[in-house]
């Protein structure tokens, strides 16, 4: 009889061509689906440029992206191990193929155990191996020849089960491997190489024999058993005088022989050969299939909590809870190893790369926290958006993100405290999170003193040069011509002058150029320090003879009221925040032009001092559930809000897929944080951040509690550091009922804005049924979607789950969102807009500096930006002794201020105090390391 040919090319058509099918249908729900195979080819191998051909023309047929490295044979081991790294990083490269032979100088396992096993398409990784071999082991992949291998004997419908095989060639590559792939289907496997004694018998009681060994026609036809199945996996050139090449190419059996006695047999070329290629596509597709997977797949495993009564101090609650290591949470949340950067066990910066990545997805549903007029002792808004946040992570099965700022050292060491949560509802490690964190604070400390330098040298040194040697200095010779530093072009088209080479400027052009002439008085650029110091609020520079007598007043502010920190919160990318920062206007110029860092020619080298300081923090709950930390701006003075980059990357990882439906994947949410109460931040959140950002927020939650209420009704001031009078200790429902008001405007005021509104009631221990009850009534009555008591700081997300559930469903609302003003009114219409709708003022009056501002700006280009309201925290007017809502008052607007580069104007309402002060007793006094190093008297 005549073996039947097994037709390896055929087989291996069928199985492109249902990979190119699977890709073509994963492609239907997941458009984003794009398979990626990556071949790195050191050198120029004749035999290698045909098998990387042979693999790129098939990856097209498939479906699959192929990109292929041609690397020099003279590169280095470090330099391809590199390039390795590189495509191990790169999210949309799945699999990573080298391909063997490697010169000489070259570990060729070296390179093979680089490959992240994840996308070790060709199967050859130890752990990949390694997971082979073991009884219950699962590869990621399996070698492709081998894998190739069992297909073909599986085509010809031969059980494998108990049949006895041989395998004659123990590589690596196909030997060792195929032995094991049949081990696995549970035949009886013998091993064979060139070692072994009596071959011949061995292989005439083979019913499959797997002949790898690279020795041609070593297996005689008279070897093999009548009836058995040859796969021949060798590649033998012979020489052979009637082909043109002069040569032959034969496999390992003696293939016109044995085809005469064995049931099946594979064809030397065209039987293995072409399976080797089929099997390395539908690893890739495997890989890509894994890695859709693993990008829709988000297991936040809850950390458990020992909740102990009564509640304890909420440093002792932090150091008892034992944090993630931070790589496995970044693993949680869907981030790839390149995306992150670990600054210790508990902290990591996220890489703005993720936004990239999942520019597909559609966002998270988005929260918004904020409050009622809060009373000095603050009603717990951080505490609700971390217990909300664990609610929704530990306790309601969702991906849950808060996104916070970053506390100031100013109130850490002075008389505020952190800003971590509290109770059972905190951001830990708290020490690390109300501490240096990871150094942003000090970034941008560096960058506005770095300006602030830069503006005092510019003054000295043009009243002290001429305008020649002013340019002379600022574009010095540089191998025999002077050149514009780039930095220079922005201000040169500023100018109108758009010639390229500085010797050719006119006098006039040279004056304009080189000189700034900044006036001295109109500079409102200040140091910054991040410490509570009233003795730097105003301060006098140039004392030092070498100044030549050039003294100004001057003073401090803290690092978190800088406008540089405001940029940081409000920047969409790197280069936003280039720009942002040139254009931050210092002073004006004699002539009454905006002078900008630009001008000063210092904007690139603030970028620098602030690059890493733009990717957002990650940390988390006390349950686990992750929290991004990013940026601290002064809520008086600018917005208020964390970063719009913390937002949309986490609002991207709590995203959902397109066709994510199938996979099961729900969207997740991200609660943010707003400044002080929502006549402030909130306001401030929508009309600034969200026109910013283009993001539509879902939800309000607005916290308050029963003391505050209590307050606006007529109860007794609160004051830090003195016991509460009893109307807040004991029920007092007529107090509590009249100052709902202030709630009932908050309500009605977030309304405005085309959002679902949730009330959290803030629960205390003295707090009464009938008080939780009637505050829920007002908010309902004042068109609240849902109000939730909740008692999250003494029992965590346990505590917040009602609230959870209420802000789910309010997620699933119609929202008509709309902002409150166009920026296309002028300044004074956009400043009464938010003074008459939000504060419930009569109109607003503006001081005669205020009306010169007002005309300077609108000169100067800036009518347009939105405006940030710098005025009191505790009351809706602009005096703090007005509680609840008052009415027939006009809004004082004293002077206007511009935060160019951060995007909008500041008009001041009162004094506002930028440099706090330390009390007599700091929070300090209570701060130090324990004995074994760690921090005690943190709150």
């Amino acid at each position: 009889m005549s073996a039947t040919v097994i037709d390896g090319k055929a087989i291996a058509l069928s199985v492109r061509t249902q990979v190119k099918e699977e890709i073509s249908q994963t492609k239907k729900n997941f458009p984003q689906f794009a398979p990626h195979l990556a071949i790195v080819q050191v050198g120029q191998r004749e035999d290698s440029s045909i098998y990387v051909k042979m693999k790129d023309k098939a990856a097209q047929e498939c479906g699959i992206t192929v990109s292929t490295d041609k690397l020099p044979e003279s590169i280095t081991e470090v330099a391809l191990l590199q390039r390795v790294k590189e495509l191990n990083d790169d999210y949309r490269v799945h699999g990573i193929l080298v391909q063997m032979p490697l010169p000489s100088h070259i570990d060729e396992t070296k390179v093979i155990e680089a490959i992240d096993y994840q996308k070790d398409v060709d199967g050859f990784h130890a752990l990949n191996i390694g997971y082979m071999t073991k009884r219950a082991g699962s590869p990621l992949f399996k070698p492709c020849t081998p894998m190739g291998i069992i297909e073909l004997l599986k085509s010809t419908g031969t059980n494998l089960e108990g049949k006895h095989a041989v395998v004659i060639g123990r590589s690596d590559i196909v030997g060792a491997p195929v032995a094991t792939l049949l081990t696995g289907e549970n035949a009886t496997v013998t091993l064979c190489h060139s070692k072994t004694f009596g071959l011949e018998n061995i292989v005439k009681q083979a019913d499959i024999v797997v002949a790898a060994i690279g020795k041609a026609e070593l297996i005689k036809g008279s070897w093999i058993k009548p009836g058995a199945i040859v796969i021949d996996v060798g590649t033998n050139a012979v020489p052979d005088s009637t082909k043109k090449s002069g040569i032959r190419w034969v496999g390992d059996v003696e293939y016109s022989q044995a085809k005469l006695v064995a049931k099946a047999i594979t064809p030397v070329p065209g039987g293995v050969g072409p399976m080797t290629v089929a099997m390395l596509m539908k690893n890739t597709f495997i890989s890509a299939k894994r890695w859709l997977h693993l990008s829709c797949k988000r297991d936040i495993v809850p950390l458990p909590l020992e909740l102990l009564t009564p509640v304890p101090k909420d440093i002792e609650i932090a150091r008892a809870q034992t944090p993630k290591h931070m790589s496995l949470l970044c693993s949680e949340i869907g981030l790839g190893p390149s995306e992150y950067e670990l600054y210790g066990p508990s902290k990591a910066k996220i890489s703005l790369d993720v936004l990239k990545r999942l520019e597909h997805r559609k966002d998270g549903r988005y929260v918004v926290v904020t409050g009622i007029t809060p009373t000095p002792l603050g009603e717990g808004k951080s505490t609700t958006t971390i217990g909300l946040v664990q609610a929704l992570g530990a306790h309601l099965n969702k991906a849950a993100f808060a996104c916070v700022r970053q506390p100031s050292q100013g109130p850490t060491f002075g008389i505020k405290g952190g800003a971590a949560g509290g109770g059972y509802s905190q951001v830990i490690p708290m020490d690390e999170f109300n501490l240096h964190l990871t150094g942003d604070l000090h970034a941008v400390t560096a960058a506005n003193n770095l300006l602030a330098a830069a503006i005092d040298a510019r003054i000295f040194h043009e009243n002290t040069q001429s305008d020649k040697a002013l340019l002379n200095r600022l574009c010095p010779v540089q191998k025999g011509v002077r050149v514009f530093a780039p930095v220079m072009n922005k201000r040169l088209q500023k100018l109108g002058i758009t010639k390229t080479n500085p010797a050719d400027l006119t006098e006039e052009e040279v004056k304009r150029f080189a000189r700034l002439d900044i006036d001295p008085a109109t500079i409102t650029w200040q140091r910054v320090m991040d410490t509570n110091d009233r003795f730097l609020r105003q301060i006098e520079i140039g004392q030092a003879a070498t100044e030549k007598n050039m003294v100004r007043q001057t003073g401090f502010d803290i690092t978190v009221a800088s406008e540089v920190m405001a940029v940081l919160a409000l920047a969409t990318d790197l280069k936003d925040m280039r720009q942002r920062l040139g254009n931050m206007v210092v002073a004006s110029s004699r002539g009454g032009d905006p002078v900008t860092a630009d001008d000063i020619g210092i904007g690139g080298a603030l970028t620098v001092l602030m690059k890493d300081a733009i990717k957002p923090n990650l940390m988390q709950t006390l349950e686990g559930t992750p929290v991004l930390v990013h940026a601290g701006p002064f809520a008086n003075i600018a917005h208020g809000n964390s970063s719009i980059l913390a937002d949309k990357i986490a609002l991207k990882l709590a995203g959902t897929e397109q066709g994510a439906s199938s996979s099961g994947m729900e969207p997740g949410y991200v609660v943010t944080e707003a400044g002080f109460g929502a006549d402030m931040g909130m306001e401030k959140f929508f009309d600034i951040k969200c026109r910013v950002s283009g993001l539509v927020p879902d939800a309000v939650v607005i916290v308050a509690t029963v003391r505050a209420l209590k307050m606006h009704g007529g109860a007794p001031d609160v004051v830090a550091g003195r016991p509460l009078p009893e109307a807040y200790t004991q029920e007092n429902l007529t107090f509590l009922q009249k100052g709902c008001a202030n709630l009932a405007k908050h309500i009605q005021n977030a309304k405005k804005f085309g959002i679902a509104v949730i009330v959290a009631v803030n629960r205390f221990s003295s707090d009464t049924d009938a008080e939780m009850e009637l505050v829920r009534k007002e908010s309902m009555e004042a068109g609240a979607d849902d109000a939730v008591a909740c008692d999250h700081w003494a029992r965590g997300g346990l505590g917040a789950v009602d609230l959870g559930k209420a802000v789910v469903s309010a997620c699933e609302k119609e929202k008509s969102f709309r902002f409150l003003y166009d920026l296309d009114l002028p300044i004074e219409a956009k400043i009464e807009s938010i003074c008459k709708n939000i504060y419930g003022a009569d109109g607003i009056e503006l001081s005669d500096l205020a009306k010169e501002k007002i005309k300077t700006y609108t000169k100067q280009g800036f009518s347009k930006l939105p405006i940030c309201m710098a005025k009191t925290q505790y009351s809706f007017s602009h005096d703090a002794a007005l509680k609840g809502v008052p009415t027939g008052f006009v809004v004082p607007i004293r002077d206007i201020r511009a935060s160019v580069g951060a995007g909008f104007l500041y008009p001041l309402v009162g004094s506002m105090q930028t440099m706090p002060g330390l009390p007599t007793r700091p929070c300090f006094f209570d701060v130090d390391l324990d004995e074994s190093g760690n921090v005690v008297g943190l709150f």
